[in-house]
């Protein structure tokens, strides 16, 4: 005999309804919370001669601490430089106007964020002010590349007083 009764629909309906419940929260968990609605935040700019694998939605962060996320990345035509928009919560509307800004990444591989190191002037910065103090990504590629290919393993023997093979004569 097999169970084909309420039974079994009961047990394949809730099964159903425990998977999609799942992946509404792998959903949500991969979102951070956030559902694109904008919410209440408020752009700052700052410019940077090389982003490195800084992407849109990277966060912004302050001792670790989440306040916001990348909106904007766009380049300026005349100076060349990558002018990265910021989208800060609200709560966090009074950052000094001396806040500097880097580019820095998560572990060794990790994703790229930028990190806000608040400042002590009195003066805050406001909705689409420019963070004037930043310091681009460093490409660890390229510091490897410097570090293994510099001098070309050539060693320099320290400069000598005297290389001459022949003694030389004193003159009285």
């Amino acid at each position: 005999m097999t169970m084909r009764g309420p039974r079994l629909e009961f047990a394949v309906g809730a099964f159903l309804l425990l998977a999609l419940a799942s992946l509404l929260v792998l959903a949500i968990a991969s979102t951070n919370n956030k559902w694109g609605f904008g919410g209440d935040s408020y752009p700052l700019t700052a410019r940077f001669s090389t982003i490195g694998q800084l992407r849109v939605a990277a966060p912004v962060k302050i001792g670790g601490v989440v306040v916001g996320q990348v909106s904007e990345i766009g380049l300026d035509p005349q100076k060349f430089d990558s002018i990265v928009t910021l989208s800060i919560n609200s709560r966090y509307k009074d950052l000094p106007a001396d806040t500097s800004a880097g580019i820095f990444t998560s572990g060794l591989l990790g994703e790229s964020y930028i990190g806000l190191t608040p400042g002590g002037d009195v003066e805050t910065l406001k909705a689409g002010d420019e963070i004037a103090l930043t310091q681009s990504a460093v490409d660890l590629m390229q510091l490897v590349g410097k570090y293994m290919f510099a001098g070309g393993g050539e060693k320099t023997a320290p400069a000598a007083a005297s290389t001459s093979a022949t003694p030389t004569e004193e003159i009285p």
